[in-house]
């Protein structure tokens, strides 16, 4: 590092440093992919045999606070035609990259004279692009008297902020300079004995403090330590020797203090990290050092997805402040811990619930109601009757709370196809829920967390799966539910089926209310005497017939045998059945 004065030109080729503030005296390696920065390295150090100085410019992305005073570059020509002239206030951003659709660069208005110490290039495969890695050492400060663009990097036209040689000869004979020098050099000194307990390279830095003018000690501490960047601005300002002092002891000390703080925290627990805790520790110290080295890619956070799709559920106020607390709770943990992958599943299960989406019903149609019921089933004219009345309440009352229709019948005479039939007509999706066997009130309410293997229920997991609020909901087989020790699932169905208590829903598992009343339910059962009579009292019964031997032959003529041959890849032109053979094959099959 000489201390030897630098002779600053008048113009200096500018690359921009995003978000980062290189000191004098300071050594940062920079990476350029930016095909103006390739460009700018490549034509005044990389094809210069005595490579020359470079200046280096903090910027900062658009959405930052502005700090000090920032410049934008105008669009002129080598001389400086048009180019921005720096004045005492901040001008927001270029036009000419808002102009060309690029966002806007806020270039600082003070920056720092760079050498290079290492070039190395490099192409990126397979795109063929090439880039640099500079390694620069901070030299003096500038300030930009104007800014231009020469092709595709910026030209500066600077002046010299640093003191020079005698400047600084007068400077040291200041009875306050020498002072907050003494300040200084203790904080450090005293930051330099903590750090060796931990580190041994840190002799180099002991040597410093005796051998490098303390003016330029105040950058090379600071810049040697993890700082904001507004702080990193903030010493960049700092132009007047007392101020950059007065700035740097109050930077250094407050970095002693929080390496005191966190040794202090350590000692207090480190004797009682279980495996686990280690493990996060080590693990957490792994990411900050790849972190460090650059080695971390930007793959989206698989915890950040979730919570975004936990945003846009749309949960209600206070199921939402839940699933907050929940979300904090398992970023504090680790993958490997017990209790992460329930945690993440249960907050899976709330982005994934229907809490606002709903199907839009379509203008309802009567008419083409009664068709589509007619087509697909046969006979049954009192039932179908009966859900075009039910339809027709829908049309004139959307949000009326209609009754919980049950179709009793033998198996085969088309409860289900009924029910998917009015989910058709109205336009909503369709989900089925067999309750053939259970016995387990947990399978209608699901299983409290703290169980192993829990799960909601199959109401909550079917409400999942279809992705909307509003479904028309076959509650499949309603009488083969039975009771055990385990609960009485027809009385958790009690809660579902009522229009005063199913507004909020408790499933045990979810744990927090849920809204059914926008489902539309439908349930079917082979005989009504095994159903509760609480139950019953629920839902509207419609009893279907078993069909004659007549209404079965016009079923196997019309609906069956078209099927089958269509299954086959078939038609009535390539075969073609007689109605005698139908009734002497159906007698046959009967007898």
């Amino acid at each position: 590092m000489s201390d030897s004065p630098v002779e600053l030109p008048s113009r200096l080729a500018v690359l921009p440093f995003r978000n980062k503030v290189l000191l004098p005296g300071a050594i940062v390696r920079i990476r350029c992919t930016n095909p103006s920065s390739v460009k700018l390295v490549e034509q005044e150090l990389w094809q210069k045999e005595e490579k020359g100085l470079i200046g280096v410019l903090p910027v900062r992305d658009s959405e930052a606070t502005a700090v000090g005073s920032l410049l934008s570059p105008g669009v002129g020509s080598d001389s400086g035609e048009g180019g921005s002239k720096v004045g005492g206030s901040a001008v927001e951003s270029s036009k000419q990259d808002t102009k060309n659709g690029k966002e806007p660069i806020h270039w600082h208005s003070k920056g720092v004279a760079a050498r290079a110490l290492h070039l190395s290039r490099g192409v990126e495969k397979p795109s063929g692009r090439v880039t640099y890695i500079v390694v620069l050492e901070g030299l003096c400060r500038f300030s930009v008297q104007e800014l231009s663009a020469r092709g595709p990097y910026h030209v500066a036209r600077v002046s010299r902020l640093d003191m020079t040689k005698t400047e600084l000869e007068q400077a040291e004979q200041d009875p306050d300079l020498i002072a907050l020098s003494r300040q200084f050099k203790a904080t450090a000194m005293e930051l330099i004995s903590v750090l060796e307990q931990k580190q041994k390279t840190v002799g180099r830095t002991k040597v410093l403090l005796d051998t490098v003018p303390v003016y330029r000690l105040a950058d090379i501490f600071v810049a040697s330590f993890e700082i904001s960047f507004e702080e990193q601005l903030s010493m960049l300002d700092s132009v007047h020797l007392k101020v950059r002092l007065s700035k740097a002891t109050e930077l250094v000390d407050r970095h002693l203090q929080s390496i005191l703080v966190a040794e202090k925290i350590t000692q207090k627990v480190e004797g009682q990290l279980s495996k686990s805790q280690k493990e996060f520790l080590l693990r957490q110290q792994m990411r900050a050092i790849k972190e460090e080295l650059g080695d971390n890619d930007d793959d989206e956070d698989d915890v950040a997805a979730l919570e975004r799709k936990m945003q846009n559920a749309g949960m209600p106020a206070n199921i939402w402040k839940h699933a907050q607390r929940e979300m904090r709770r398992l970023r504090k943990m680790q993958p490997q811990q017990p209790g992460y992958s329930s945690s993440r599943a249960y907050l899976e299960l709330l982005a994934d619930l229907p809490w606002q989406k709903v199907s839009e019903e379509r203008e309802l149609d009567l008419r083409v109601a009664k068709e589509s019921l007619d087509q697909d089933h046969y006979g049954l004219t009192k039932v179908k009757q009966r859900i075009i009345e039910y339809l027709a309440v829908r049309k004139l009352k959307p949000d009326a709370r209609g009754p919980v229709l049950c179709f009793v019948g033998p198996p085969g005479v088309g409860k289900t196809s009924l029910a998917s039939s009015i989910a058709k007509a109205l336009n909503r999706k369709f989900i089925r829920i067999s309750l053939g066997g259970v016995k387990d009130e947990a399978d209608i309410r699901g299983h409290r967390r703290t169980y192993i293997g829990s799960m909601p229920g199959r109401l909550i997991d079917g409400l999942k799966r279809v992705s909307v609020s509003n479904p028309v909901m076959l509650l499949d087989e309603i009488d083969k539910t039975g009771s055990d020790v385990r609960g009485d699932p027809a009385s958790a169905l009690l809660e579902v089926l009522d229009p005063e208590q199913n507004k909020a829903f408790n499933d045990h598992y979810l744990n927090v209310p849920f809204d059914l009343s926008k489902v539309i339910f439908v349930a079917t059962a082979n005989r009504m005497q095994p159903i509760p009579p609480p139950l019953l009292d629920r839902m509207e019964i419609i009893e279907l017939p078993g069909y004659t031997p007549e209404e079965k032959l016009k079923i196997a003529m019309k609906h069956l045998i078209p099927r089958v041959l269509e299954q086959h890849g078939l038609s009535t032109t390539n075969l073609q059945i007689p109605e005698v053979l139908h009734s002497w094959s159906f007698c046959c099959y009967l007898s």
